[in-house]
């Protein structure tokens, strides 16, 4: 008998692209900073109920910002959506409202200055989402295997056993996960330093491969600039000594199946197998290390489609993501049982038995498998829905290895 998790048949969510999602959100999603307010306080009282909210803070227009909030709105994991704008903001929410409508979701749309200030608006919206919510339910259902699912693989704060445990778990896990059939994102450019060449020996393609080599030396270029690298206080007090040492750790997430592309946030898989994704923008933008906080990249994998998101942390961190669940795996014993509220997976058994790493990753694909089949994971119980889209830019690569932008011209900055 076959008990391997990833081998099982569940129900997914039928799009209208042909794509199956794992769940059913209807999210809540504001084009401007200014309508923060008034889509949390519409979305607050049916957090239960899978309503999420997401949005863009800024208020000009960004043809980035305008890229991820099409992609995470139209992710196979979105049912219907509420649009919820000030007004006044520049960002393109017509384009916005016709690329939603054409995605065949339920949509619908609040201009608060339109429809009458604060307490109108809230009242109107979640009219809106009372009346949708009974018509998610009968959205089509369709079968899904682990071919079908793509999963993000992201760091957060590692410890001393990140690279020991946690990590080369996932790693384990990872190549289970292709061998199915299944697609895995890595990201964290500017946690690979010292691994590009090991990385890019397992291209698929001798353009992939260089790729890799040009991807990471952007990363490497833009911290130099900068100033410092993706190396944090809670790194070193976890006891590392060096960004070499975060990025190993952080590379043994992707086990050691070929690589078959790289993306840039925004933008899917066009197979299955393995693929990163660059998180160093091509704009000259210095506001801070690119994926500073977890928020930053767990969207960017959420943009690309991840259906969930495996995220390692050794030092405990809690967020999760408003549209791709997050599955927390904890590095060492005494951090999973001080927060054990907001672990899935303790990968510290690792370095307690002898087949620990092995007993970790069956573990983690287990949780995977629970969580496609519709299972919460402990950051969605919570009510974790962190998300955060920027302003940025990226260009197409070299070999045709990344996902084309839409246009090869650097874009005049709008502030």
């Amino acid at each position: 008998m076959n008990d391997d998790p990833l081998t099982a048949t569940f129900d997914g969510y039928l799009r209208a692209d042909g794509r199956r999602g794992v769940r059913n959100w209807l999210v809540v999603a504001y084009t401007v900073y200014c309508a923060d307010h008034v889509a949390r306080r519409i979305a607050e009282p049916f957090r239960l109920k899978g309503v999420q909210l997401i949005g863009f803070d800024q208020c000009y227009p960004s043809d980035y910002g305008h890229n991820l909030m099409e992609t995470l709105l139209t992710h196979p994991n979105v049912g219907a959506v509420l649009l919820v704008s000030l007004g006044c903001e520049e960002f393109r929410r017509a384009d916005l409202l016709t690329a939603l409508m054409t995605s065949g979701r339920e949509v619908r749309s609040i201009v608060i200055q339109e429809t009458g200030g604060t307490e109108k608006s809230i009242k109107a919206g979640q009219a809106v989402i009372s009346e949708l919510l009974p018509r998610l339910e009968t959205t089509t259902r369709a079968p899904m295997t682990a071919a079908d699912i793509v999963i993000g693989l992201e760091c957060g704060g590692s410890d001393a056993l990140s690279g020991i445990t946690a990590n080369p778990a996932v790693g384990l896990f990872t190549d289970r996960l292709i061998d199915a059939g299944g697609t895995a994102i890595i990201e964290e450019t500017n946690e690979l330093f010292g691994c590009e060449t090991h990385l890019a020996a397992r291209a698929r393609t001798p353009e992939i491969g260089e790729a890799v080599l040009g991807t990471i030396k952007k990363a490497m270029d833009y911290h130099r600039r900068l100033g410092h690298a993706s190396f944090g206080g809670g790194n070193i007090t976890g006891g590392l000594s060096t960004i070499e040492e975060k990025s190993a750790g952080a590379y043994a997430k992707c086990g050691t199946r070929p690589l078959d592309g790289i993306l840039i946030p925004g933008r899917q898989p066009s197979g299955t197998g393995l693929y990163l994704l660059d998180t160093v923008y091509d704009s000259d933008l210095r506001h801070g290390i690119p994926n500073i906080h977890d928020p930053h990249g767990v969207t960017a994998m959420a943009a690309c489609g991840c259906h969930l998101i495996v995220f390692t942390t050794g030092r405990g961190s809690v967020v999760g993501q408003a549209v791709s669940p997050v599955i927390k795996v904890a590095s060492n014993s005494a951090m999973y049982r001080r927060l054990a509220g907001d672990m899935d997976v303790n990968a510290g058994i690792a370095v307690e038995t002898p087949d620990g790493l092995q007993a970790a990753a069956d573990e983690i694909a287990r949780i995977v498998a629970r969580a496609a089949a519709g299972g919460q994971t402990r950051s969605e119980a919570l009510g974790h829905m962190e998300s955060y889209i920027s302003d940025g830019y990226f260009k197409p690569g070299p070999g045709g290895c990344r996902s084309p932008a839409e246009s090869d011209e650097t874009p005049t900055l709008q502030h």
